[in-house]
Order: C-alpha cells, then structure tokens, then sequence
C-alpha cells in the first residue's frame, strides 16, 4: 500500500484555514507524571504521546491492548480478543523491552515480558495513558529499553454509579460496575468487571475478572493514595506457542497490586515516597484436559520501596530518587529464585537563553544482586523557537537483565542460557513539534545500536531446539509522524489524527530462518482516526490501521463505534475488522474475523 503523506498533508492543511478554531481538552495543562520533574506536556524534550480521557472515549477500543494499539510506534501483538494476552513493543523492541507503570509504580515481571498487559487497567478507571518513547532507563531505570508506558488512573468520579453490559459476536457478555464516592476526608474508585466468550475459534474461549480500588485518604492533612488490583485471567491458548494440532493448550494468569503513595510539596521541595506489592501467577497446561502431561506454574512476587523528590532552585530544577525491591519467584520450571535490586536517579533540568533552551543531563545507577552494578547516562536538549514550534534531541545508554524465562526455561523447543549476558545499547533521537490549540504536529527519527540481544535461536535450520543466545550487535533506525486537527462542524466538534512509523533494522541479516521471535518487526505502520459528532446526542469513531512487517505480511483493518447519549443512558456499537481481513499479529494465531459489540451504560449521579 502507498501511502501519499503530501496529499493528506495537504487536506488538512486546506481545513485548518477554513474551519474554526476551538478550545478541545488542552495538553498545555497536563502535566507528565511520570518523570520525577514535573513538566508541562509541550515543555518536555521526549517522544511523548498522551492518551486523554477524551481520546479514550473516541478510540472504538474497549481495553488497554486495544486502545495501544491505535499509537504509531507502539506494537501490539495479541492472540485474540478480551486483551487475554498482548504483548507490548516500541520502536521495533521485544516484549521483554518495554516497561509498564500504573500511577508511576513499576510493573516488570521478573519471569517473562509475556505478562506486561495482564497488569493493564479496565479503561473506565484511566484518566490518561503516557507513552514515552526512546531509551528511558536514565528515568525509569531497567526495562524501559525502547520506552514506557504510564498508565495514570483517575484521581476522583465524585459520587457515582455506572453499570455498563455489553453482548457480541463469539458470544461476548460482559459486565462492569464503576463507583466513585467522595466523603469528607477520603474519597474512593471502585471497579468490578466480568468478561467472557466462547471465542472465535477452537479452544479460544476466555472468563476474565477485574477488580480495581484506588482511594485517598486524610484529604485535608496528608492525603495518603491507596492502589489495589486484582486480575483473574483464564483462557483458551491455542497455537500460542506451538503447532501441534492435538494439543489444546490452555492458561490462567492472576495479576495483582497493593501500592501506599503519599506526597510532601513546599514552594521548592516535592517528596513523593511509595511502598507497594505486586504479585503475578502463571499457570499453563500444554493439553488443555490433561494437566499431568505438561504443566508449567510460575508465581512471581516483587516488594519494592521508593523515594522521589525535586528541587527547584535558581539554577533549575533537580530531580533525584532511590529505589529498592526484592523478588521472589517459584516454578517448577524455573526453580526458585531470588533477585535484590537497586536504583539511584539523578538529574537535572537548566533553563537559559530566556527560558527557550532546556538541557537536562541525568543518570540512572543501578545494582542487582545477580547481575552487579550499571550506569545509564543519558541527556534532553531542546529548543523553543517561538510558542507554538520546539525542537528536540535527546541521547541515553539502556539496558535490560534477562528474565528467568531467559536464563533458565527449558520445555521440548524451548533452552534458557544461564550464561547470558544483559543487553544494552545507545539510542539517539532528534524531532520536532508543532502545537496550536487546534493543530498539531510532530516528527521525530530515531537510531538505536544494540549489543547482546537476546533472541531465541537454534544453531542450524534443521534442529528443533530453540537456545536462549546474546546475539551479535543490530543497528535500527526509524522515523515517526504524527499529526491531530481538531475542527468545528456547525457547533459540533470533530477530531482527523493520523500517523506513519517506518522502521528498519538489521536482525534478519545475522539470523535468517533461525529465530524464534525476532523475525516480525513492524516495518510500516499507517493510523487514522477520524471522530465526528453531526447530531446533538449521536457521536461516532472510524479507525484504520495499516501494518507491514518484515516477514513480507501487510494487512489492513477497520474499525468503527458508534455512541447514542439519551440523558443518563448510553448506548454503543463497536465493529472491529469490518472488512474481514485475515492477519497474524504474534506467533501462530490468527486475529478474529469481523465481530461486533453492543455496550448499554446507565450512570447514576
């Protein structure tokens, strides 16, 4: 597929002067949270895309994995529907290279990158999502290789009730309850959801439950945030990791958080200290109605205890923190093991040439008990040449400790390598930005040189063993564009988003036919959303998405919502695949065909 990128450009530039400007939920007042220095969403020299609240209620996705899936640069392979399991990737990175947070707090997983998504939040609670892209370890520390994501939950719903149903295709029922409360000195968010299927083709059923609780309390002296999850996944996993047609594989994953949060803020000083627990369980059966042929059970636990503050002084503002976990995990697979970590951050953001220039260099130095010390320096430049138009640059090593599943998973395709060696790399980046209140637009390219990827390999074409191996360095290099107009159509407001990534890399020169999991790099992807609101109470949503990989695969897919508001009562209608493409996203299982879903919500307030 062609795309012509200076036709489009031109259409929308042709509606910016005719149309009339209007004031849509301004990203001037959000402030990025996940950064220890706060920072006004245009003042940041990063690749950084914002998901709002208002994007999430025009994005025609009904879950995080979905919702990503509409960013360009992010890579969302699922197996399937209900967002049972995603894997999530920036930048041409494996699954093990993108770091999760919820509200700031750490969500990797020791034992495989397979189970960043099962910590993913219902979209009901999520206020907004940050996606940062490029090297992120000087901030976050390791795991955001390619990037991060922070999912930030709402802070209050007032006092409310609102009870969603929703029925399909592949005979879809699902149920939620959300509750906001506010008393005199706490307030609370409460979730409960169902979601179930039959699925769309063998052994792909799913029965899913969410559990959410995020409450404030000691509002008027020191508020104190309490996080809680609980995830219950069981589903269907056919072909997810193997061919074999007599196998009916199988999994139940649990995923769960407790997290203590509360923030210290004079004129220059913010503290903002953390403790918090996260659990995730695994359990897979290779023959769905005979556990004791192949049984895998993993249980993995992370404690962890942090420490973030900024300074503001004349020279600028200073950013430092300290973080400490421990985990544990025990497998009948894996073994039981054990793994102490340590995190000091130190930055610092100056501001000269009348406040146009900002520069600011920070390191990360981090210690693990198994894998010792490593430092990750790293550096923000940019540039504001007038109030509407910035320029940027920003440079970073990064790093990433192998999993358990790495070092020491074996099954009858798969070898760990206890001997491996932690990946890393030096990325570079240079972009630009332009933002009206009605217009933006930004583009950004990117370099990323790797050394001691880990990919599963075997050493020749006709062994069936695929070795855990720290493969030889691979360069890769992309571009990302996007661009969103926000435009009036009578006294209705309308939204046209669109974005391009190309990427490229060298991987298949240094392993043709012998990897596992590398060999599926989004090589061009294409996103269009257009949101559109003609009568007074109907709105509706039309996404395209565009994919080429590597592997020579393109396909193309549709999809569309339609919302009817009548007071209290909202009815909806999400088609996704409308044209019924057939495409792969991940491994050997194919995505659903067209399917619809018909939602009815009544909120209570």
């Amino acid at each position: 597929m062609k795309i012509n990128l200076s036709t489009i450009l031109l259409v929308i530039f042709t509606l910016a002067t005719q149309a009339q400007e209007l004031p849509f939920q301004q990203l001037d007042s959000v402030i990025i949270s996940s950064t220890r220095i706060d920072l006004p969403f245009k003042e940041n020299s990063r690749t950084i895309t914002i998901i709002t609240s208002l994007d999430i209620k025009n994005a025609a996705a009904t879950n995080v994995a979905d919702l990503l899936q509409q960013v360009t640069g992010v890579d969302i392979r699922r197996r399937g529907t209900g967002g049972s399991q995603a894997d999530l990737q920036i930048r041409g990175g494996g699954f093990d290279q993108t770091l999760l947070l919820i509200d700031g707090i750490k969500m990797d997983d020791a034992q495989t990158g397979h189970h960043t998504m099962n910590a993913a939040l219902p979209i009901e609670v999520i206020e907004r999502i940050e996606i940062i892209k490029g090297p992120a370890a000087r901030i976050f520390g390791q795991n955001a290789f390619t990037g991060a994501i922070n999912i930030v939950t709402k802070k209050s719903l007032d006092n409310s009730v609102s009870v969603n149903l929703e029925t399909g295709s592949f005979n879809q029922l699902n149920g939620s309850v959300t509750i906001g409360t506010e008393l005199e000195n706490s307030s609370h968010i409460i979730h409960i959801g169902k979601l179930t299927s039959e699925g769309y083709r063998n052994n792909s059923d799913y029965d899913n439950s969410n559990y959410f609780l995020k409450s404030t309390f000691n509002k008027k002296l020191q508020p104190i945030e309490l996080i809680a999850t609980f995830f219950d996944r069981k589903f269907g996993a056919e072909n997810f990791y193997t061919t074999n047609p007599t196998f009916n594989e199988y999994e139940e994953t649990q995923n769960c958080l407790i997290g203590f949060t509360t923030t210290f803020k004079t004129e220059k000083f913010k503290i903002k200290p953390r403790v918090y627990w996260k659990r995730n369980q695994d359990l897979f059966l290779l023959k769905r109605e005979d556990p004791s042929f192949f049984r895998n059970l993993h249980i993995t636990d992370k404690m962890g205890a942090e420490v973030n503050a900024s300074y503001t002084s004349k020279s600028g503002v200073t950013g430092f923190g300290v973080d400490v976990s421990k985990i544990h995990l025990r497998s009948n697979n894996l073994g039981n093991r054990n793994r102490f970590m340590a995190n000091l951050f130190l930055e610092h953001k100056f501001k000269l040439l009348d406040n146009r220039l900002d520069i600011t260099p920070g390191v990360a130095v981090t210690y693990f008990s198994d894998f010792k010390f490593n430092a990750f320096p790293g550096i923000d430049i940019g540039y504001k040449i007038n109030n509407t138009i910035k320029i940027y640059g920003n440079v970073g090593y990064t790093y990433r400790i192998p999993t358990y599943t790495d070092l020491f998973y074996n099954d009858f395709r798969t070898s760990g390598n206890e001997n491996l060696e932690p990946e890393d790399a030096f990325g570079q980046e240079i972009g630009f930005k332009y933002t009206t209140n009605n217009f933006s637009t930004s583009l950004a390219l990117f370099n990323r040189d790797a050394k001691n990827l880990i990919d599963y390999i075997r050493p020749s074409a006709t062994e069936t063993i695929y070795i855990a191996t720290n493969i030889a360095e691979v360069n890769t290099k992309g571009l990302e564009f996007d661009t969103s107009y926000n435009f009036k159509v009578g006294s209705y407001n309308q939204t046209l988003a669109f974005g391009y990534a190309f990427l490229e890399d060298n991987i298949l020169d240094q392993n043709k036919e012998l990897s596992r999991y590398s060999l599926n790099t989004l090589k061009h992807q294409f996103t269009t959303r257009f949101s559109s609101q003609l009568f007074k109470n109907v709105r509706q949503n039309i996404i395209y998405k565009h994919a080429e990989r590597t592997t020579g695969q393109s396909y193309n897919v549709w999809d569309a919502s339609l919302i009817f508001t009548l007071k209290k009562l909202e009815f909806s209608a999400t088609v996704s695949n409308i044209f019924d493409a057939d495409y792969i996203e991940t491994g050997f299982t194919p995505m659903p065909p067209s399917n619809v879903l018909f939602g009815l919500r009544y909120n209570f307030n």
